[in-house]
């Protein structure tokens, strides 16, 4: 049989049985818009790899999954694993077993450029990944969040909105919480993503013009006036940045200042995101004015 196609889908008429594995495939790519197959095995399990990517293969052709069309757009697509999201017949097979879409779901917010939201959600699936590992640790995904949020946020349209104090609102790239647990005791840290790409000028010499202080600035009124509590009902916010060059997260940091402790900043290299990085949870972040902070450490 001749290999087919990573970028056209060419089905083959075969009806698939649809095994429990898949239906936890669909719930991820609902949750995460976005996943490749080297994200996609450590989440759902499997013995064979190879086995799986064929799996993968053929949910693709027969129409359960997509691969998004702006991947194959890079040279280095063809390099490297194919980047999913749910397609229609997986969406069908959701609903037949009862799943209500009621827009909550998504891990990250409403992104229009692709390359941006693959950012968000494969930083975001790294760290649930690197703490389902952790022991003592329980990744809080967003979903969750929504269930505790106030009556009042629950009915909003923009969930994922934060509005600031003196105008305006925030929109985090990602949102989730962790869980520590010490013998009976347990702590939470609830945390904003910002998957920073180099597109946002660092600063601007006129006041008003969008730049990522101001965007900081207004996640400063955010965290001060404890928006987060009111608004989503979680008692702390931390705000991630993760960007991928060394020298423009040095410029951030050096023009933030002696900044909150609650602003926290890390690169990655373009490309490791590809799969699972745990540094993420497991290796420290930068602070502005502070010392080095490992979101996996309770205290």
């Amino acid at each position: 049989m001749p290999r087919r196609s990573r970028m056209r889908r060419v089905s083959a008429g075969k009806r698939l049985e649809l095994t429990a594995r898949d239906l936890e495939i669909f719930k991820l790519l609902i949750r995460y818009r976005y996943l490749r197959s080297t994200y996609l095995h450590p989440f759902v399990g499997g013995a064979s790899e190879t086995r799986f990517k064929e799996r993968l293969g053929d949910l693709f052709h027969e129409g359960f999954l997509d691969r998004p069309l702006q991947q194959w757009e890079f040279a280095n697509a063809r390099c490297r694993p194919a980047v999913h999201e749910i397609g229609r017949g997986g969406m069908n097979a959701l609903r037949a077993c009862g799943m209500v879409f009621d827009g909550g779901r998504a891990a990250v917010g409403p992104q229009r450029q692709f390359l941006h939201a693959l950012m968000a959600c494969e930083a975001l699936a790294s760290i649930e990944l690197a703490a389902r590992s952790g022991g003592a640790m329980r990744f809080i995904p967003w979903p969750e969040i929504v269930s505790r949020m106030p009556d009042a946020s629950q009915r909003s349209t923009a969930l994922f909105r934060l509005p600031v104090p003196s105008g305006g609102y925030v929109v985090p790239d990602g949102v989730f919480g962790l869980e520590y647990r010490t013998g009976e005791a347990k702590s939470h840290r609830f945390f904003a993503l910002e998957a920073d790409r180099g597109t946002m000028p660092i600063a601007r010499t006129k006041p008003g013009q969008t730049s990522y202080l101001s965007k900081l600035a207004a996640y400063g009124e955010v965290v001060g006036h404890q928006v987060h509590k009111t608004y989503w009902g979680v008692p702390n916010l931390i705000v991630l940045t993760l960007t991928l060059s060394a020298a423009r997260m040095s410029e951030i940091v050096a023009k933030f200042g002696e900044g909150s402790p609650a602003f926290l900043f890390k690169v990655v290299e373009e490309g490791s995101l590809t799969k699972p990085t745990p540094e993420l949870l497991r290796a420290s972040w930068q602070r502005a004015g502070h010392i080095p902070f490992c979101i996996a450490e309770s205290s």
